[in-house]
């Protein structure tokens, strides 16, 4: 290396300092580095549609049957005001701390960590008026335009970064099946939606989360949408409801609950169980970049929501759930 050449980095190390540098050395090489406000890369100006792009749902014409148990149970739990976050994840990593690598949010059990027993949940406080400790969560939503000023904002451990949008709102609802009546869930059944890592598996048929405006309920996208300002971002899961009758948990946590097939009908060798759906809605400012916590390889990619429960609710409670869905009311606990 010639004196001149060793002199200039020399002058650029003093003014840049070392990640200033870096930061040159990259650009003059054509390697790209993480996408700004992020730990990793993503998510792409793909990830991103207007809402008014999106068509709109067909209307459902699927209806319940004489048979069907067509009411619905809201759960009061409150949208986390208790700040409950942390990186581990209790149905797929139990016993590992920072399991996720990704900052989860929770409502319901105020106790779950990745060190939680079915006895834990049990005698822990909830933040669930009607008194369920199941424990119900997803990982966070970030502006990515902002830095994080909290510990799991600003902690690099999992490479996700920036503000977290607290939740505007979380209903935790279930609802019936259309052809049959539901049985009850058993105690600390462990159930999963989505996929962690869709982008790369490219597993479609386990993407769904649904996202939307609170202004336009008739459209819903596998993309994160961009909502009119006054209009909240909304996501929308809905969990797995055929029970296989035997475990609360599997391997790969699928094959013990799964989805229904066309019309609500459970697959052979399972039965129908009350469906959960958790739909969270965030204020957005119109035009400020989102971005949901993922591992590093999947790019921040909306396809990769997900989330996760376990019923700890009583027998009794889980009773009343079922009593009000087989007949058909509208219930609030």
């Amino acid at each position: 290396m010639g004196n001149e050449r060793r002199l200039l980095i020399l002058v650029i190390c003093l003014v840049l300092g070392s990640g200033g540098l870096l930061a040159v050395l990259l650009g003059a090489s054509g390697a790209s580095g993480p996408h700004p406000g992020h730990g990793s890369a993503g998510p792409a100006p793909t990830d991103y549609v207007d809402i008014g792009d999106v068509s709109p749902s067909p209307a459902p014409t699927a209806t319940t049957g004489p048979d069907g148990s067509a009411g619905s149970v809201t759960v009061e739990c409150g949208r986390n005001g208790e700040g409950h976050y942390n990186e581990d994840n209790l149905v797929v990593s139990p016993g590992v701390r920072a399991g996720a690598h990704h900052t989860h949010a929770y409502v319901g059990n105020l106790s779950t960590d990745a060190m939680s027993t079915d006895a834990s949940l049990d005698a822990a406080a909830t933040s669930c008026t009607g008194g369920d400790r199941s424990t119900y969560y997803w990982p966070v939503l970030r502006r990515t335009d902002r830095p994080g000023t909290r510990p799991f904002e600003t902690s690099a451990s999992h490479g996700n970064a920036g503000e977290i949008l607290p939740e505007a709102s979380v209903r935790v609802e279930f609802r019936g099946n259309p052809v049959s009546e539901v049985v009850p869930m058993p105690r600390f059944l462990r159930g999963m939606t989505g996929d962690a890592v869709a982008f790369t598996a490219g597993a479609a048929a386990d993407v769904r989360a649904r996202w939307g405006c609170s202004g336009s309920p008739d459209r819903s996208t596998t993309r994160y949408p961009r909502c009119p300002a006054g209009d909240l971002v909304t996501r929308t899961l809905v969990f797995p409801s055929c029970w296989n009758g035997l475990d609360t948990a599997s391997p790969g946590h699928r094959s013990h609950l799964r989805f229904p097939e066309a019309g609500g009908v459970c697959p052979r060798g399972t039965f129908p169980v009350p469906e959960l759906r958790l739909t969270l809605a965030y204020q957005v400012p119109a035009g400020a970049p989102i971005a949901l916590d993922s591992f590093p390889e999947q790019r921040h990619s909306p396809t990769t929501d997900h989330a996760m429960f376990v019923n700890a609710m009583t027998d009794g409670q889980m009773a009343g759930v079922v009593d009000c869905l087989n007949t058909g009311r509208d219930c609030r606990t």
